[in-house]
C-alpha cells in the first residue's frame, strides 16, 4: 500500500516540474504506473476477500478497464500516432463508468431493503440535485457533442460527461445515506470518485475550449482518483466487521436543504437564460422529491406526537400515567419559582377484595369512575395520574398544608359516595399520603417515596389522610445506620462496579457494555442501585460516587484494551453530577492521564435532568461534547417534550427504556411506538439501544425494526469484571463451534 502512495507522490512532483513538451517518463510510464499500481491491489484484494466478491471484483475490473486503455494511449502516443475518435482506449475507458456504477449497486443492493423510506428520499433528492446541477455545468459539452448527425463519435462524445452526471448522482447518493454498511475506508470512496470525476468534468470543458494540454497537474486528477478508490477495496476485503456509518443531524438537514436549492434554482436560472433541458428535468424530479419527502416527515410528526401521547396516557382510564407523572412534575415544580406545592399518593382501600369477588372487568370499571369522580373534583391547573394498580397522585401547585389536607378531605368525601356496578352498590375508600415541596423533596422520586411513607401511615392508622412526617419512616434509626455505613464504604472501597453487554444486532458483536454500581455490603451482602442512590443523593455524596464510578470505569476500560479487547464504558450520571461545571474538564483528564481515547467513554443521562434547565443541559452537554465524549439518553420516552431535546441538544444514542420493549410481543402499539422511535432516532443521525430485553422474541423483534443495539438479561445479567471476560471466552468459543449462533443468552 505504502508502493502506491509512494509511485503517486513521485508523479505529482514530476507534473508540478516546469515543462515545455510531453514527458515519456513522466506523462508516459509514471503516469501509466499509478494507475496499474491501484489496478493490482485491487485484485490482490479480491484474492482476500470472500464476503465481497462482487463489489470488489466490479471495482477491480473497472480499475484495470481505465489502466489498460491509458496504457494503450500512452503507448499510441509514444509511438507518434494520432488516435482516430472513438479508440480502443475510449472504449476502456468508458468502461470504468458502468463497471464502478455496478460495483455501487452491489454495495448498496442487499442494503436497501432495510433503508427506511425517509433515508432513500433524502438520498434521492441529494443525487438529483447534485445531477441537475453537472447538467448545467456540461451542457456546454454535451451541445458540442451534440452538433452535426448523429455518429459513432457523437455517442461516444456524449457518453463521457452523461457517465459522470450518473457517477455523481451515485456518490452523493451514497454520501447522503444514513446507516449505510460502506465499510471501515467509505470516504475514500467518496473522495476519490469525486476527485475522478472532477478532474473528467475539467477535462471535457478544456477540450470543448481546445485549451487541454497532456502533463498538467490535471492529469493527476485521474490517477489520485484510482488511487483512492483502491485503498477502498482494499478496506473491504479486509476481516474487520464492517462499520455502519455517522451521519450528524446537520448533514441530516443539508442534504436535502441543499438539494432543494439547487433544484430551485436552476428553474429561476432557466427562466432568464438557456438551460439544457436533462437540467430543468433534473431540477423539476429533485423538487418533487423534496415534496414527496416534506409530506412525509410531516406524517411522521404527526405519528409521533400521536404514538408520544399514547405513550403519556393511561389505557384505561385515559388519565396521565405514571411516565406522564415524572415528566410532568418536574417541569412544574421548576417553574412554580419556590413557591410551595403538594404531592398527593391515593390508594383505593380494599380494592383487591372487588377484584376477586366481582372480577377485574367491575375492578377496571370501578377505577375508571374513581379517576372521573376525583377529575370532577379537581381545577384545570392541578395533575392527577394513575400510577398502575388502584394507585392514583396528584400535584397541586402552589398548595401548602392547608389546602393540601382540605382537598384530600373533599376527594375522600367524593368517592365515599356509593358507585352502582352489576347492580351493586360499592363504596371506594381512599388512603392519602401527602408531601410537601420543597420541605419533603425536591424531586418527584423524594416526593413520592415521602407520600407514599404517609399513605401507608394513614391506611395503618385509618387516619384517611396524612402529611408526611419524619416519625412516619418507620426505618429512621436503620436509614442513619446505613448512611454511616456509605460513608465508609466510600472510603474502602466497598463500591463495585459490574458491566451488562451491549449486543449490535445487525452484527452480534459486541461494541460495548453499560457500567452499574453495586455495594458490596458487608453485612447486607451486594446492594443494587434502587436501595442506595436516593440515599447519596440526600446526603450530597453523588459528587464523591461519580468520581470512584468514573475511575473504576474508565481503569476497567484501560484494562481491556491493553488485552486487545476495546471496548465503549456507558456510565450514568445522576442530575446533581452534571451540576458541576468542571465536570468535562475533569473527565477529559482522567480519560488523558489512562491513555485512552473519548470513544472508550458514553454518558448516559436521564430526561429529566434536561427538562429541569434546559439552559444549562445545552451548556453542561456542549462542552462535553466539544471535547470528544458521547451522550446517552438513558430511560428515553419516559420524559417530557422529547422531540424538541432531540431537536436541540448534542446527543448520539437513545436508550429506549424497558417499558417500551417488554410489552411488544403482546401489544401492536407497543410495537408501532417502538419503530417509530428507532425511525426517528435513524432520521436524526442517532443510534438507538433497546433495554430490558429479555426473551429471543424481542431480540427479534428489534432486529427486525432496525434497532442498532440491545441489552438486557436474554444476552447477560450484570457481570464483574471477571465474569464478563469469562462470558466474552466462553462467546467466543460457541460462535467458533457455531458462527451462525451471535448471541449467548443466559
Amino acid at each position: 500500500m505504502w508502493l502506491m502512495w509512494l509511485i503517486l507522490a513521485a508523479y505529482l512532483v514530476g507534473l508540478l516540474v516546469p515543462g515545455d513538451s510531453y514527458s515519456p517518463f513522466v506523462d508516459g510510464w509514471l503516469g501509466s504506473i499509478t494507475q496499474f499500481v491501484p489496478a493490482f491491489v485491487c485484485w490482490m484484494a479480491l484474492r482476500r476477500t470472500r464476503s465481497r466478491r462482487l463489489q470488489v471484483g466490479l471495482a477491480a475490473a473497472a480499475v484495470t478497464s481505465f489502466a489498460l486503455a491509458n496504457g494503450y494511449y500512452i503507448l499510441s502516443l509514444a509511438g507518434s500516432r494520432s488516435l482516430p475518435f472513438p479508440s480502443f482506449a475510449d472504449v476502456g475507458y468508458l468502461l470504468f463508468y458502468p463497471l464502478t456504477l455496478a460495483a455501487l449497486i452491489a454495495l448498496v443492493y442487499r442494503q436497501l431493503p432495510r433503508l427506511p423510506w425517509p433515508v432513500i428520499l433524502d438520498s434521492a433528492m441529494g443525487a438529483l440535485g447534485s445531477a441537475a446541477v453537472l447538467a448545467v455545468l456540461l451542457s456546454p459539452v454535451v451541445d458540442a457533442a451534440l452538433e452535426g448527425p448523429v455518429s459513432v463519435a457523437s455517442v461516444f462524445a456524449v457518453a463521457y460527461p452523461l457517465f459522470d452526471l450518473v457517477l455523481v448522482a451515485a456518490i452523493v447518493g451514497i454520501a447522503a445515506t444514513r446507516g449505510l454498511v460502506a465499510g471501515r475506508r467509505w470516504g475514500y470512496l467518496v473522495f476519490g470518485l469525486m476527485v475522478f470525476t472532477a478532474a473528467d468534468v475539467v477535462y471535457a470543458l478544456r477540450v470543448s475550449n481546445e485549451d487541454y494540454v497532456i502533463g498538467t497537474p490535471l492529469d493527476a486528477g485521474w490517477a489520485i482518483g484510482l488511487t483512492l478508490l483502491a485503498v477502498w477495496v482494499d478496506g473491504s476485503a479486509l476481516r474487520e466487521r464492517a462499520v455502519r456509518r455517522e451521519t450528524s443531524s446537520t448533514w441530516v438537514l443539508a442534504v436535502p436543504a441543499l438539494a432543494t436549492t439547487a433544484g430551485l434554482g436552476i428553474l429561476v436560472l432557466s427562466s432568464q437564460v438557456t438551460v439544457s433541458w436533462l437540467a430543468v428535468l433534473l431540477a423539476t424530479a429533485a423538487l418533487i422529491m423534496a415534496a414527496v419527502r416534506t409530506q412525509l416527515a410531516f406524517r411522521q410528526l404527526v405519528s409521533m406526537a400521536d404514538l408520544q401521547n399514547q405513550a403519556l396516557t393511561d389505557d384505561l382510564t385515559g388519565l396521565p400515567n405514571r411516565r406522564a407523572l415524572y415528566a410532568e412534575v418536574p417541569v412544574r415544580l421548576a417553574a412554580s419559582a419556590g413557591r410551595p406545592s403538594a404531592l398527593l399518593l391515593l390508594d383505593l382501600d380494599r380494592f383487591k377484595e372487588v377484584n376477586d369477588s366481582l372480577g377485574h372487568n367491575v375492578g377496571d370499571r370501578l377505577l375508571v369512575q374513581v379517576g372521573q369522580r376525583l377529575v370532577d373534583q379537581l381545577s384545570a391547573d392541578d395533575l392527577l395520574a394513575r400510577l398502575g394498580g388502584d394507585e392514583f397522585a396528584l400535584l397541586l401547585g402552589d398548595a401548602g398544608p392547608e389546602r393540601a389536607t382540605a382537598i384530600a378531605e373533599t376527594l375522600r368525601a367524593a368517592l365515599a359516595e356509593p358507585f352502582t356496578l352489576e347492580g351493586i352498590a360499592l363504596q371506594a375508600n381512599v388512603s392519602i399520603g401527602i408531601a410537601l415541596f420543597p420541605d419533603h423533596g425536591v424531586d418527584v422520586t423524594g416526593l413520592l417515596r415521602k407520600a407514599d411513607m404517609a399513605m401507608y401511615a394513614a391506611k395503618s392508622a385509618r387516619a384517611g389522610h396524612q402529611i408526611y412526617v419524619s416519625a412516619n419512616d418507620s426505618h429512621g434509626d436503620e436509614r442513619l445506620r446505613t448512611l454511616q455505613e456509605l460513608r465508609l464504604a466510600l472510603r474502602d472501597d466497598e463500591l463495585v462496579l459490574h458491566y451488562q453487554p451491549k449486543v449490535d444486532l445487525a452484527s452480534g458483536a459486541v461494541r460495548g457494555v453499560e457500567a452499574l454500581v453495586r455495594w458490596n455490603h458487608p453485612r447486607r451482602g451486594l446492594l443494587h442501585p434502587d436501595q442506595f442512590l436516593t440515599l447519596v443523593e440526600e446526603a450530597g455524596l453523588m459528587h464523591e460516587l461519580t468520581q470512584i464510578v468514573l475511575g473504576e470505569a474508565l481503569d476497567q476500560a484501560a484494562t481491556w484494551q491493553a488485552d486487545g479487547r476495546p471496548l465503549t464504558v456507558a456510565v450514568n450520571l445522576s442530575a446533581s453530577s452534571l451540576i458541576d461545571a468542571s465536570l468535562p474538564a475533569r473527565i477529559a483528564a482522567m480519560i488523558a492521564s489512562r491513555g485512552l481515547t473519548t470513544a472508550a467513554l458514553l454518558l448516559e443521562i436521564t430526561e429529566d435532568f434536561l427538562m429541569a434547565d434546559r439552559d444549562r443541559a445545552h451548556g453542561i452537554l456542549t462542552q462535553l461534547r466539544e471535547s470528544g465524549i458521547h451522550i446517552a439518553i438513558d430511560d428515553f420516552g419516559t420524559g417530557y417534550s422529547s422531540l424538541s431535546y432531540l431537536r436541540d441538544l448534542p446527543i448520539d444514542e437513545l436508550k429506549l427504556d424497558r417499558s417500551f420493549v417488554l410489552p411488544m410481543a403482546d401489544n401492536a402499539r407497543a410495537a408501532t411506538l417502538v419503530g417509530s422511535t428507532i425511525a426517528l432516532a435513524h432520521g436524526l443521525g442517532m443510534r438507538i439501544v433497546a433495554e430490558g430485553v429479555e426473551v429471543e422474541d424481542a431480540y427479534a423483534d428489534l432486529a427486525r425494526l432496525g434497532c442498532d443495539q440491545a441489552q438486557g438479561y436474554f444476552i447477560s445479567r450484570p457481570l464483574a469484571a471477571a465474569e464478563l471476560d469469562a462470558w466474552f471466552t466462553q462467546r467466543a468459543a460457541q460462535a467458533a463451534q457455531h458462527p451462525a449462533v451471535a448471541v449467548a443468552g443466559e
